[in-house]
């Protein structure tokens, strides 16, 4: 009997190295909960909180006398230890293998308790992991003799007179195991903390019994519960392990497609001395896979290209915790999107999203590693992976080996050992190999996922495996296809385009990293350093790449964890957010991978409420041939879109906002109009709506409803960038366990009851007690009228071994109402010049009793860099902008809402004429996004900076920049190399290639990578840039250039040599190198822009060679209105020397005058002032 064992659990939180006895001291809190259960998640400004967890539960166990008892865990993560009354059961150590563990000699009569130890020690990964038993325990009472856990094997191939179905059943009898007591309740020996989990058991440590005879029966069964086909054999059982071998012919079975996902069950029993002893009831399928290495994928014998998303396993505001109704909605959106595989990143699945994908028709890529022996971060599973992965292998196999869903078992994401050296290859071998023992009849093919494709090594490895999968290296498909035509290629990771939800940064067709609001547009023009270019340029590589299986592209949903490019709370990669809320980009894929002839659709965005006048981009993607746009009713233009063929796969107008409605017509090939989207202004929300996926739900403590929470206007129309605060509250016979927006930037708590709405939308998620009733659920806001939604939980059968009884905790009250949007309205002209070289700008904040109140101002390029073009004179609600040099320009103004970033941005564009280039100051950061030219095409980089494309030398160029008379030989660039790897940098005064261009500096960068992390490293020049010039900065690789600064120098208090002069004139005098010689009747020689602050020098030091006994030499220091003169006599010396006086102090800006008198006879090398 296999029971579910979630309820009745407490949990701890310890430091780390909490030993056992501790917990029973007085004064440890136990607090109840609910499993599955992640602790982490409950703090999310704590989810990566090294600790111990401590689980512990007391039960009596039921009708266990000679029966064989052990516990069962799918899920927990991570290094856990079992104790059962005080003695170690057994540890495991991966944190998303399946293990069980034989307790039956640990049991005593009566009251049992167990307890698990769950050790985090962070950074273990490089995602959120969650942790704690976060996936369901199950406590399994077996017959002495039963069938070996996960023991049966069924594999269904298709001959010329029907299908056969070879199963192989592992059964064992322990009646012998503990012979000498009925459990050694009172005093067994305590295990050694080691146990090989779902393998060993049939491994006792008592004396056998004798040999008996058995019969193993299998009954394959349809979905209408009959039975179509039944194999029964006789065979002998004792303690060793046996595997019953036996062929089922199935004439004609219903195959498992994607379409039709039909199953049927596989009943097996073991039947000894007249009875049945052991049942086993598994779903299985009909299906046949084929991969082609040169047409790629086959289900069933029909060709299907792989539209795959890769999914981490966390469920937004659940965290870690598995919940099937959760994973079901992703699974539905996804399917929604088009997407017919999941690659389980990088971890074994549960249960749940196995099952799920039997019966939902979905293609699983099921993973196992994201590190073998060479660790990714420090506390990560590496340091177990030599001693463990045989025994994690075979659990991830065996239990998931009879799933029609499985088509790849994946040993391995971006994994180092394979680029390093030879034994990389060892290890792909020996885990090659251990996946073919557990499934030698190739239910699944063997792959990895590489990003190491480019290097030999990894090469060699994908060559050991059935299909080779490649990440983010499309541009190497058509070259290895030519070079290994046996390879069967796949992306098995792509695109990782980043884009937030309803934030949009104009214009689309400039691609920006990232942003000052720590938000990814979601214009299809935010992307990373190593992913497509765009969205639609990675459907295109992909559909082009015939031989290609198909693609997994990053991701299907935002994760926890990982939030490039920022250091935020989740990612930023999924065309769906964390709340399950759609983004723009979910449309592009929906409108490639799904038929307009089945399922039509058109999507059109932004929403629309932005500035009167500012121009906007507006995208229409549609799976239809055709799709034309109007605005107020009138055509703007019809697109015509080929999604075979086409390198266009979206239609694009840009329009000057006004107030109306935008209406996207989709048509079919013969004109007629098959889908239509709206988008219409709106205005401030008047009332809160409440959207729930479903009403009722079972009282079975798991069910689930999930609300979308979002606001209208007055006028009933939906309001996309509302941000309003709300608090829920729910009664009766469910219970809040979730709210999220799927804002990066949002820390209030996914536990609590309050949260704000982003971009328009919030979830709450209900989950079903285990009585049925009515479900209030309210919702408020401040100064809205409360919204009240009612729910049903009806009655069903009460699953043992599940509770209910955590629920959301209450949120300290906030009645903030944040502001929505700036309305910026212009009051002069858009293009200023000589004529109009000013205007008058003014913002009105909304709604209008917003509780924030401050704004800023700025003007930026069109990449969000502040440039010095126009000058802003801001006065709270207003600016006056005035023209400076030529260019173009955006007026930005932002609210933050309480927050550090900006929660609000809004703009207007401008342009500049007549005015001339503006000059440049290098001694103020230069963002590397200022650059004038470049020889070659540059992508946007990190945080305002410059990505250089790799490959060979090319360079960047910074004309205008103004270092003055005296000038600077030092600057400091800050870079980012995703290596740890040394690379070259070259510094060019000029353009290279051009006239009179120098190299002056030929140089390297070499600093440990910190990911996503700008390091600074300084230069030293051989001479010092003047004047007006032109920077160029060279790489050869593919490195981020954040920008650069030069030092400024003082120059008062620099050593100056006296061939620096600003200007020199006399009677007589020699120039001589750095210095000036012969000097003789009245000679000056002038240095400008002398700044000695406001303390000014103490003394003057010259170095310089006298041919009278003394040479008199006056000082003067000329101000804006004074003179002042200050008197040294050098003495006479053969050679240079350095003389050094006491003056009184002079400050404030000088030009300073050496005046030699008549009758002098000096050499001048160099003088400094000291403070």
């Amino acid at each position: 009997m296999k029971m579910l064992f979630n309820d009745g659990w407490q949990f701890t939180k310890q430091k780390l190295g909490t030993p056992p006895d501790a917990l029973d001291r007085e004064g440890t809190e136990w607090s109840d909960v609910d499993l599955p259960h992640d602790w982490l998640i409950y703090d999310v400004n704590n989810l990566y909180e090294t600790g111990e967890g401590w689980y512990r539960k007391v039960f009596i166990p039921d009708d266990i006398e000679g029966k064989v008892v052990s516990i069962r865990f799918e899920g927990v993560y991570m290094d856990s230890t079992v104790f059962v009354n005080g003695k170690a059961a057994g540890e495991w150590k991966y944190g998303y293998s399946t293990f069980e563990f034989d307790i039956t000699k640990y049991l005593v009569p009566g009251e049992n308790e167990i307890k698990v130890r769950v050790v985090y020690q962070s950074p273990n990964s490089r995602w959120y992991s969650g942790a704690g038993i976060y996936r369901n325990v199950w406590l399994i009472t077996n017959d002495p003799a039963h069938f070996v856990s996960d023991g049966i094997y069924i594999s269904a191939e298709k001959g010329e007179d029907g299908w056969r179905v070879e199963v192989d059943a592992g059964i064992v009898d322990e009646s012998g195991k503990y012979a000498n007591a009925a459990y050694e309740r009172n005093g067994g020996s305590s295990a050694d903390g080691r146990n090989n989990g779902v393998l060993t058991a049939g491994d006792g440590d008592m004396p056998a019994g004798g040999t008996r005879n058995a019969v193993v029966r299998h009954s394959v069964i349809d979905a209408d519960g009959r039975i179509v086909a039944v194999s029964q054999q006789e065979t002998a059982l004792d303690a060793n392990t046996a595997t019953v071998s036996q062929v089922i012919h199935v004439a004609q079975p219903r195959l498992w497609s994607l379409e039709d996902p039909y199953l049927y069950k596989l009943k097996s029993e073991l039947i000894a001395d007249g009875e049945i002893k052991d049942t086993v009831i598994q779903n299985f399928g009909f299906r046949t896979i084929r991969f082609d290495c040169n047409e790629g994928f086959f289900l069933n014998d029909v060709h299907v290209k792989l539209h795959g998303v890769c999914q981490h396993h966390d469920l937004g505001a659940l965290g870690a915790a598995v919940n099937k109704t959760a994973l079901r909605r992703q699974v539905t959106i996804l399917k929604e999107m088009g997407v017919n595989s999941i690659r389980t990143s990088h971890n074994m699945p549960s249960v749940e999203l196995m099952d799920l994908a039997d019966e939902m028709g979905v293609l699983i890529l099921s993973e196992a590693f994201d590190m073998w022996e060479r660790k990714k971060t420090e506390y990560d599973y590496a340091r177990f992976f030599g001693e463990w992965c045989e025994k994690d292998v075979a659990s991830w196999i065996r239990r998931d080996r009879n799933h029609p869903s499985i088509i790849m078992w994946s040993i391995g994401n971006e994994i180092y050992d394979t680029h390093a050296d030879e034994r990389g290859l060892e290890i792909t071998r020996m885990l090659r190999d251990l996946v073919r023992k557990h499934d030698p009849k190739h239910n699944g093919y063997i792959t990895f996922g590489s990003n190491y494709m480019r290097w030999e090594n990894a090469q060699k490895c994908a060559n050991e495996l059935e299909v080779a999968g490649y990440n983010y290296a499309e541009s190497l498909y058509h070259d290895h296809h030519k070079k290994y035509p046996h390879w069967v290629i796949y992306g098995s990771e792509t695109a990782s385009t980043i884009q937030s939800r309803g934030i949009y940064h104009f214009p689309a067709d400039v691609t920006v990293m990232t942003h000052e609001d720590e938000q990814c547009s979601s214009l299809d023009n935010c992307s990373t350093s190593w992913g497509a270019k765009n969205a639609q340029y990675n459907i295109i590589e992909d559909r082009d790449a015939k031989f290609c299986l198909g693609q997994y592209v990053w991701s299907g949903f935002d994760y926890i964890g990982e939030p490039t490019p920022y250091f935020t709370k989740n990612s930023y990669f999924g065309q769906i957010d964390t709340a399950g809320f759609k983004k723009d980009n979910f449309y592009l894929y929906q409108s490639a991978w799904t038929d307009h002839k089945k399922d039509p659709m058109v999507h059109i965005l932004p929403y629309w409420d932005f500035n009167e006048g500012q121009v906007i981009d507006v995208i229409v993607y549609s799976n239809a041939p055709k799709v034309e746009l109007f605005f107020n009713g009138k055509s703007m233009g019809a697109c015509e879109i080929d999604h075979v063929n086409g390198k266009q796969l979206s239609g694009r107008w840009r329009i000057p906002y006004r107030k109306g409605v935008l209406k996207a017509v989709a048509y079919d090939e013969n004109g007629s109009v098959i889908a239509t989207d709206m988008q219409s202004s709106f205005g401030d929300a008047a009332r809160i709506v409440l959207r729930p996926d479903k009403t009722v739900m079972k009282a079975d403590g798991i069910d689930m409803i999930f609300i979308e929470i979002s606001m209208a206007d007055s006028n009933g129309i939906h309001v996309a960038n509302a941000n309003n605060r709300v608090e829920v509250a729910v009664t009766g016979a469910g219970r809040l366990v979730g709210l999220d927006n799927g804002d990066s930037t949002d820390y209030d708590q996914y536990k609590g009851t309050s949260r704000r709405l982003f971009s328009g939308k919030l979830l709450a998620m209900i989950a079903s007690k285990q009585e049925p009733g009515q479900i209030r659920v309210c919702v408020s806001s401040p100064g809205l009228e409360t919204e009240e939604l009612v729910l049903e939980a009806v009655p069903c059968g009460k699953i043992p071994g599940v509770s209910a009884r955590t629920e959301n905790y209450r949120s300290e009250p906030n009645i903030e109402i944040p502001v929505r949007k700036i309305e910026l309205t212009n009051h002069g002209p858009r293009r200023l010049d000589r004529e109009n070289p000013s205007t008058r700008v003014t913002a009105r904040l909304l709604p209008g009793n917003a509780t924030y109140e401050e704004i800023e101002w700025k003007a930026v390029t069109v990449n969000g860099i502040v440039t010095n073009i126009a000058k802003i004179e801001a006065n709270g609600r207003e600016a006056v902008i005035t023209a400076l040099a030529d260019g173009e320009f955006r007026l930005r103004c932002i609210a933050r809402n309480g927050r550090k970033t900006p929660q609000v941005i809004s703009e207007l564009e401008f342009e500049i004429d007549g005015f001339g280039d503006a000059a440049t100051d290098p001694y103020e950061f230069v963002p590397a996004g200022l650059y004038n030219a470049s020889s070659a095409e540059l992508e946007n980089g990190l945080l305002g900076g410059v990505q250089m494309p790799g490959g060979k030398m090319e360079y960047v160029c910074f004309k205008g920049l103004d270092f003055g008379e005296y000038g600077s030989d030092e600057l400091t660039i800050p870079i980012y190399f995703l290596s740890d790897d040394p690379t070259p940098i070259e510094i060019w005064e000029g353009v290279p290639g051009e006239e009179g261009a120098e190299l002056l500096l030929d140089g390297v960068y070499h600093r440990k990578c910190i990911y996503i992390t700008y390091q600074e490293e300084t230069y030293r020049l051989p001479r010092r840039l003047k004047g007006l010039t032109t920077l160029s900065i060279g790489a050869r690789d593919k490195i981020n250039i954040k920008g650069f600064r030069f030092t400024r120098y003082e120059k008062a208090y620099r050593k100056l040599y006296a061939a620096e002069n600003s200007r020199i004139y006399g009677d007589s005098y020699t120039l001589a190198g750095d210095a000036v010689e012969k000097i003789g009747n009245n000679v000056t020689l002038e240095f400008d822009n002398m700044d000695f602050g406001e303390e000014g020098f103490s003394k003057l030091v010259i170095c310089g060679r006298s041919h009278n006994d003394v040479n008199t030499v006056h000082i003067h220091f000329v101000g804006h209105d004074d003179d002042i003169i200050r008197i040294v006599e050098v003495p006479y010396s053969d050679d240079y020397v350095e003389h050094e006086f006491s003056l009184d102090s002079v400050g404030g800006m000088k030009k300073v005058s050496f005046t030699f008198l008549p009758g002098s006879s000096f050499d001048f090398k160099w003088f400094r002032f000291i403070k």
